[in-house]
């Protein structure tokens, strides 16, 4: 975390990857207004639903007319710290471009991403990035595929308090990493959240569960966002399944394990990456 901007948004730098983990959506071109169906009974169907913004968004913007059908199945729990509403967003974005014949480039979906949410941005694209600003300033970064466990257990995190509980001051002393310092092969080095500064003290369970994944052999472990969820990362798919195992014999929470994309994906398959017990 770097500084707190005069907008209220903080300026940042963070590393971000794309998993298997995926909700899907479907779109299809009707004769009606924008209509919106949803698995999970949590989210609003209407206006207040992201994926419903992001529709009227690139309506606004295009001057089209928008009569769509969307159906959303969630596989990532809601507020988690997974970016699930944002990747949703983006992929309304696209689907409608396509469907509309592409009126939008790439830079123009980028804009209208942002002003749909920080995080929107980033999942425009199909591989990991160093994301810079409020979080819409992304550059490529080359990542393996790791596979992550992640555990969620489903405590209620208030974002808003974490970003202005942060010590600002006192983060601010140190200096950002650059995209030389991101080694693949040691993660350890690298990987780290300043919002867990806050979250796990007012959820010490969450400081266990990422003790807890150290033990089992991740290479890294942390905070996603300002969590509830936590990730272990590991070298093979084998061996976050064994260490899902044997969590599983004591936690009660959400635990899936999913693969880290790469951007490289070319087949369509690489959303059965992902294991849960």
């Amino acid at each position: 975390m770097l500084s707190k901007r005069t907008d209220g948004y903080h300026d940042l730098v963070t590393v971000m990857q794309p998993l298997s983990l995926a909700d899907e959506m479907t779109v299809t071109w009707g004769d009606d207004d924008i209509r919106l169906a949803c698995d999970d009974p949590e989210l609003p169907q209407g206006k207040d639903n992201l994926v419903w913004r992001a529709a009227l968004a690139f309506a606004g913007e295009t001057g089209q007319k928008i009569k769509a059908s969307l159906s959303l199945r969630k596989k990532i729990p809601v507020a988690a710290g997974l970016g699930g509403g944002s990747s949703d967003a983006a992929g309304t974005l696209l689907a409608l471009n396509v469907l509309a014949g592409e009126p939008l480039d790439r830079p123009a979906l980028h804009r209208l991403a942002g002003r749909l949410g920080a995080d929107v941005p980033f999942f425009l694209e199909p591989g990991p990035a160093v994301a810079r600003g409020i979080g819409t300033e992304l550059t490529p970064v080359e990542l393996p595929p790791y596979w992550y466990l992640l555990l969620n257990p489903g405590v209620p995190i208030s974002t808003h308090r974490v970003y202005e509980s942060l010590d600002l001051p006192r983060l601010m002393g140190r200096a950002p990493l650059a995209e030389a310092d991101f080694d693949p092969e040691r993660p350890e080095a690298w990987v780290a959240n300043d919002l867990e500064t806050i979250t796990l003290g007012i959820f010490p369970q969450i400081r266990d569960l990422i003790g807890r994944l150290k033990t089992l052999g991740a290479g890294a472990a942390g905070m996603s966002g300002s969590g509830p969820t936590v990730f272990g990362l590991f070298a093979t798919a084998e061996a976050a399944r064994a260490a899902a195992t044997e969590v599983r014999r004591t936690f009660k929470g959400w635990l899936t394990v999913a693969r880290g994309l790469t951007g490289r994906e070319t087949d369509l398959g690489w959303e059965k990456d992902t294991w849960t017990i």
